[in-house]
């Protein structure tokens, strides 16, 4: 099979059009946790405004379940543990692009784990500027495109996961 990626036709994770093709693929993990009244967690993030849910890129040699408990709790203060995988997404379709104000880009494959806290409490990193749970028909309108997707996924009663 032959694919050429037409990177012109797609949109990155705030909706706006790819500039050119991407730099590099990597491999991301985030997690979708919820509290006892079901509503989301979700960050709002300080290196661009936009409310996403807690996780981000490997570090080399790290398992992804290690990367999403490390990622929640280096963000959120919060110690996880693992409840399901809500999916794995890579379809550029899906906003899976990523650009960088350096003007480098990134294909971002994203492995997504509902994940239930354990104890700590709810701490802002540098990495973000608020830490607030919404209900999840009440997601804020500044979000990442790709996150609202993987929430919507996670609160849907199927049980298998989502390959996207």
């Amino acid at each position: 099979m032959n694919f050429e990626f037409d990177w012109q036709r797609f949109l990155d994770f705030a909706g706006r059009p790819l500039k050119r093709m991407p730099d590099r693929i990597g491999a991301g993990t985030c997690a979708v946790i919820f509290d006892e009244d079901c509503r989301v967690l979700l960050e709002k993030r300080s290196d661009n405004g936009f409310w996403g849910l807690p996780g981000g890129h490997l570090e080399i040699g790290e398992p992804l379940t290690d990367g999403v408990v490390r990622e929640v709790y280096e963000e959120t203060g919060l110690h996880v543990k693992i409840e399901r995988l809500v999916g794995i997404y890579s379809d550029p379709a899906n906003f899976c692009v990523v650009q960088y104000p350096d003007g480098n880009s990134a294909h971002i494959v994203t492995t997504v784990f509902e994940c239930q806290r354990l104890d700590g409490d709810l701490t802002l990193s540098e990495e973000s500027t608020e830490l607030r749970y919404f209900p999840t028909s009440e997601l804020p309108e500044i979000m990442i495109w790709s996150h609202r997707i993987r929430v919507e996924d996670a609160a849907k009663p199927e049980g298998a996961p989502f390959i996207k």
